[in-house]
C-alpha cells in the first residue's frame, strides 16, 4: 500500500513537472509568436507610411512634373526619365498609364488645334476672298463691262477668287453682268435711235407750223400757235429721254444766245408757260455750244417750279450778272420741301441719279438737271424761297458766257426758233 501511494506520488510530481514544462513552453512560443507578429506590424506599418509617402511624392511632385514636361513637348519615355519616380511597382506603373495617357490627349489636342487652326486660315481666307470679290473684282468687272469690254476680255483682266466655288460663281456672274449690260445697251443705241427720229420729226413739225403761222391769221393762227406749244412740250420731253440715255439734245447753236432769248425759249417748253414771270436785267449772251443745254436745263426747273406750286400762283424767274457768271432764280409759291426732299432734290441736281436704275416714278427732270449741271459745271442749289415755297438758284460760270459786241442776229436766230408767242 505504502508502496502504491509512493507511485501515485511520484507520477502525480511527473505529471506537473510535465505540465509546467509544457506551459513554460507554450508561454515562450506565443511570446516568440508576439514578437515576431509586432516586428511584423512594424514592418507593414513603415511599409505603409513609405508606400503614403511615395503616393504623396507621386500626386504632389511626379505627376505634376510630368504633366509639364509633356505638354512642353517631351514624350512620355522622356518625360518618366525626367522625373523621380516611386519605388513601389504600383504607383510607378500608375505614373507610366498617367504619362501615356497625358501625352495622348496632348496629342489629340495639338491634333484639333492644328485642325481647327486650318479651319480658321480657310475660314479667312474665304471671308478675305468674298471680301476683295464685293468690294474690288465685280465693281471693276461692272465698269469694265459699262465700257463694252466682252466678258471674256473683263475675266482675264481680273483676278478671280482661287477656291474653285468661288471662282465659277465670280465668273458666272461676270458673264450674266455681260449679257445684262449687252441686253441693257442694245435697248438704248435703239432707244436713242428711235428718240434722235422722234426728235427730228418734232422739230421738223416745228418749223412746219411756224413757217404756216407767218402764212395765216385770226383762229387759224391760235390753232397753230396752240400746236406748236405742244410740239415744243414733246420736244422738251423727247430731249429729256434722249439725254437720259446718253444722247444728245434735238437742237445745236453755233452763234450766242442772249439770256433773254435763252429764258423764253425756256419757258415757252412747259405746258404752265403763261404763269411764269420773268424779271431781266442781263445783256449776256450764252455761247452756242451752251446755249440748247442751258435752255434746258432751265425749262426743267421752271416746269418743275410751276408743277409743284399752286395752279392759279406764279412762278418767278431772276436773272442777275455776278463776278463769278449769271445767277437765275427760280422761286414758287407752293409749300415749303422738307429736309428729306431738299437732300433728294439737291442729290439730283447735282448727278447722282445720272443711273437709270435709280430713277424712280417719272419725275426725270431733275435728274436730266444733274446731267447737263455735270456737263457744263453749272451749280444749282436750294434754298426757301421768300414767296413760301421753294427757290432755286443756278449759277452759269463764265466760261458759258460769250464775250460779243453784238449777239441780237443769234438772239433774233433763237427765239424764232424756241419762244412761244402769245396766243
Amino acid at each position: 500500500t505504502r508502496r502504491w501511494t509512493l507511485i501515485v506520488a511520484g507520477a502525480g510530481w511527473a505529471c506537473v513537472t510535465v505540465a509546467v514544462l509544457v506551459g513554460h513552453l507554450l508561454v515562450r512560443r506565443a511570446r516568440l509568436a508576439a514578437a515576431t507578429q509586432a516586428a511584423e506590424n512594424d514592418r507593414l506599418r513603415a511599409q505603409a507610411q513609405q508606400t503614403a509617402a511615395q503616393t504623396g511624392h507621386l500626386v504632389n511632385v511626379t505627376l505634376p512634373s510630368l504633366h509639364n514636361l509633356v505638354l512642353t513637348g517631351s514624350g512620355a519615355a522622356d518625360a518618366l526619365a525626367g522625373v523621380s519616380m516611386p519605388n513601389d511597382q504600383n504607383l510607378r506603373r500608375l505614373a507610366q498609364l498617367s504619362a501615356g495617357a497625358l501625352e495622348e490627349a496632348v496629342g489629340r489636342a495639338a491634333a484639333a488645334d492644328e485642325e481647327s487652326r486650318q479651319i480658321q486660315e480657310a475660314l479667312n481666307e474665304v471671308l478675305a476672298e468674298a471680301d476683295r470679290l464685293g468690294r474690288e473684282t465685280l465693281p471693276a468687272a461692272v465698269a469694265r463691262l459699262a465700257e463694252g469690254r466682252s466678258a471674256d476680255t473683263v475675266l482675264g483682266e481680273l483676278t478671280l477668287p482661287r477656291m474653285p466655288l468661288m471662282h465659277d460663281l465670280s465668273e458666272l456672274v461676270v458673264r450674266e453682268l455681260a449679257r445684262s449690260e449687252r441686253r441693257a445697251g442694245g435697248a438704248r443705241i435703239a432707244s436713242t435711235k428711235a428718240l434722235s427720229r422722234v426728235q427730228a420729226k418734232a422739230v421738223s413739225m416745228l418749223a412746219d407750223l411756224r413757217a404756216m403761222q407767218d402764212e395765216h391769221d385770226g383762229k387759224m393762227l391760235g390753232d397753230l400757235m396752240r400746236l406748236d406749244h405742244k410740239t415744243s412740250q414733246l420736244v422738251l420731253i423727247a430731249d429729256r429721254l434722249a439725254l437720259l440715255m446718253g444722247g444728245k439734245t434735238s437742237r445745236t447753236w453755233n452763234k450766242p444766245i442772249r439770256m433773254e432769248s435763252i429764258l423764253r425759249g425756256a419757258i415757252g417748253r412747259i405746258a404752265a408757260y403763261q404763269r411764269v414771270r420773268l424779271h431781266f436785267t442781263s445783256q449776256a449772251a450764252i455761247s452756242g455750244f451752251a446755249a440748247e443745254g442751258v435752255m434746258h436745263l432751265l425749262a426743267e426747273l421752271i416746269d418743275n417750279a410751276a408743277n409743284f406750286s399752286p395752279p392759279t400762283d406764279e412762278v418767278h424767274v431772276y436773272v442777275e450778272e455776278h463776278r463769278a457768271g449769271i445767277v437765275v432764280t427760280v422761286e414758287d409759291s407752293g409749300l415749303t420741301m422738307s429736309e428729306a426732299a431738299m437732300r433728294h432734290a439737291e442729290g439730283a441736281v447735282a448727278g447722282s441719279m445720272a443711273d437709270l436704275a435709280s430713277l424712280q416714278g417719272t419725275r426725270l427732270g431733275l435728274a436730266v438737271v444733274g446731267l447737263l449741271a455735270l456737263k457744263y459745271r453749272i451749280n444749282v442749289s436750294y434754298r426757301p424761297s421768300s414767296r413760301g415755297g421753294t427757290g432755286v438758284v443756278v449759277l452759269l460760270p463764265r466760261h458759258l458766257i460769250a464775250q460779243q459786241r453784238d449777239p441780237w442776229p443769234a438772239q433774233r436766230e433763237a427765239a424764232q426758233a424756241a419762244t412761244v408767242r402769245p396766243v
